[in-house]
């Protein structure tokens, strides 16, 4: 039986929880500033997001545990015949809660979330050294239709 998952909005004092999942892997280490306390930058970054009704950060719970978190933003263009579209980015499955199938039932419920604000495509992008993920997001129906590109920028 799948384990059940509830998805729902985080909170501002589970910001850290959220970093610390993003920066439990490899890459994440190198990106993420885990710190107590942890830089303002994180807190800016969410409370303007929780200001966007089209940018939501998720947390998964699950048994009451805080087991996962995604970001998901819905983003209308003239495309596609003016469709919505959602982006799926900084996906995590708390480390101690991998390979049980909550991050299947995490990206079900965010597809879910999707077409009930009307979107006809969800899209993510996945870093390239991700092997795992790649597998993970094609077992869920997603196709590596177009290459990514990214600038990084000097802030």
């Amino acid at each position: 039986m799948m384990p059940t998952v509830i998805l729902r909005p985080a909170k501002r004092e589970e910001v850290p929880t959220v970093v610390a999942m993003l920066a439990d892997d490899g890459l994440g280490r190198g990106r993420e500033m885990l710190s107590d306390p942890l830089p303002q930058i994180y807190y800016d970054a969410f409370d303007e997001m929780a200001k966007d009704p089209n940018n939501r950060l998720l947390i998964a719970e699950h048994n009451g545990e805080i087991v996962g978190t995604l970001q998901i933003t819905f983003i209308r263009g003239l495309s596609r015949k003016g469709a919505k579209r959602a982006q799926i980015e900084a996906v995590r499955v708390a480390s101690g809660h991998r390979g049980q199938g909550l991050g299947r039932e995490i990206f079900l419920r965010a597809i879910d979330l999707a077409r009930a604000e009307g979107c006809s495509l969800v899209q993510l992008t996945t870093d390239k050294a991700r092997a795992d993920a790649h597998r993970f997001y094609t077992q869920l129906g997603f196709v590596a239709s177009h290459d990514g590109m990214k600038l990084a920028l000097d802030r």
